[in-house]
């Protein structure tokens, strides 16, 4: 037993020499970078070098398929079905137009018009543009990870080891890594807002919140290998103002809050997130909500109005879309945000999926599983736009305006712009919106009719 205590002692010595420098490492290279927003730009040389592997590991199965005569599959980005932009009314003159001899304003029914519903429906069946707005979204290059890619299988040798490399550097280096810094980033924010929390209230509460916010929020950010460019950080969100972007994962809010300050607004959760607000609501005016308030309007709306209408508070942030989208459309926008009379500062994120895709499927995988699915891919890239802020014009109402924004939003961040409800990921469609088919196609008959007994 004596003699093994030599060897001991050296064991602990080398534990404790490796945790020494562990620790120094995370204070140098991220804690503190953290602390005064700096990079050494460590992660884009990583991001840069993880490209020319997925571009190697591209050609080397597009190679060795051609070898074998295995078609690639190839997704359909733009959808299967081409669609042109025309209205229900000339759709359904082109359809009249070629196959009956009535004149093409006539006011009747004619039988033939069915095929233009048929059509419709056929196509939405083939091709929903809604549905597959929550599903992630396929790649054309393969980045290593099994899940991203259909053309992934067995090519050779080489490039299986290269894969199962990969494996070993995200699960057993990247993970434990990322998950030590998410911790050190939570308990810094829940200790620090706690002890800024007890300062009476002045400009040095208000400078230290920022700072601890900013701070942990950056740690939480190099826990993801997030890689973030901001653009036209000239038009960022201000105080009295409403900050409303369009949202694809729960880290949009660390995305944009370790870039700026915000107040959040959300209902209570118990847990660990409840630890977390009930920390941060001390040194910060965020507005949250019991669960028996969320579905009051009118009492959240007076809330906001009453945040706002104070220009010495912070900016809110807000997703109004109300769910995840997978980063390809930008989905209607809830007009409750709209209605309040607050400047509003719209910003686009646009994620890169070839290093990790961001969307959270909450049908499909529950909290824990998406965290463990994000922090065992190879790094979070996206680009953030800040739009010049905009407020609603006289002749709008909420709706208009509230399109208006996310019209802006989708063109900045090359989204697809969709007028659909994001509730019909867990709702069906709604009686007004087939009520509003009707009224367009009824529409086209009336008003004919109209035009011809005026003339």
């Amino acid at each position: 037993m004596f003699l093994l205590l030599p060897f001991d002692s050296l064991v602990v010595n080398l534990l404790g020499i490796s945790l020494t420098v562990l620790f120094t490492l995370l204070l140098v290279f991220i804690i503190v970078p953290a602390i005064f927003g700096v990079s050494f730009g460590i992660r884009r040389i990583y991001m840069k070098t993880l490209l020319k592997i997925f571009r190697w590991a591209t050609l080397r199965i597009e190679r060795g398929a051609k070898e074998k005569n295995h078609p690639l599959y190839k997704p359909y980005v733009n959808g299967i079905i081409a669609k042109e932009p025309t209205s229900l009314e000339e759709e359904i003159k082109e359809i009249r137009r070629s196959g009956s001899s009535k004149a093409l304003d006539t006011p009747e029914f004619e039988l033939s018009d069915i095929f233009y519903f048929c059509r419709k429906g056929i196509e939405t069946i083939m091709d929903d543009e809604v549905t597959k707005r929550f599903s992630a979204e396929e790649l054309e290059s393969w980045n290593l990870l099994s899940r991203t890619n259909y053309n992934f299988q067995y090519i050779s040798l080489r490039l299986t080891v290269l894969w199962g490399l990969g494996v070993l550097i995200r699960y057993c280096f990247l993970l434990p890594l990322r998950i030590a810094l998410a911790f050190t980033g939570i308990s810094l924010l829940v200790v620090g807002t706690t002890v800024v929390g007890y300062l009476p209230n002045g400009r040095w509460k208000e400078f230290l919140s920022k700072h601890v916010h900013l701070m942990c929020y950056r740690i939480c950010v190099r826990a993801l290998t997030a890689i973030i460019t901001y653009h036209d950080q000239e038009n960022r969100p201000q105080n009295g103002g409403i900050c409303v972007a369009n949202h694809t994962s729960p880290i949009d809010v660390i995305i944009l809050a370790s870039d700026g300050y915000y107040a959040m607004v959300g209902q209570i959760h118990g847990g660990l997130m409840g630890v977390i607000q009930r920390a941060v609501v001390k040194a910060c005016p965020h507005v949250w909500f019991e669960r028996s308030e969320v579905k009051d309007r009118h009492l959240v709306a007076k809330r906001l109005t009453e945040h706002v209408q104070d220009k010495s508070k912070l900016p809110i942030l807000i997703f109004p879309e109300g769910t995840c989208i997978n980063n390809t459309s930008v989905m209607m926008f809830k007009k409750g945000s709209f209605e309040i009379g607050a400047t509003v500062y719209p910003v686009a994120i646009k994620y890169d999926p070839q290093f990790g895709d961001a969307f959270w499927n909450s049908s499909k995988y529950g909290m824990v599983t998406y965290l463990l699915r994000m922090m065992t891919s190879w790094a979070i890239v996206c680009s953030v736009w800040y739009l010049p802020p905009m407020t609603r014009q006289p002749e709008e109402d909420a709706v208009q305006f509230a399109n208006r924004v996310k019209s802006a939003i989708a063109r900045q961040g090359g989204l697809v712009d969709l007028l659909w409800d994001g509730g019909l990921k867990r709702e069906k469609v709604k009686d007004t919106f087939k009520e509003e088919q009707q009224k367009l196609y009824s529409k086209t008959i009336v008003g004919n009719h109209e035009d011809r007994s005026r003339s």
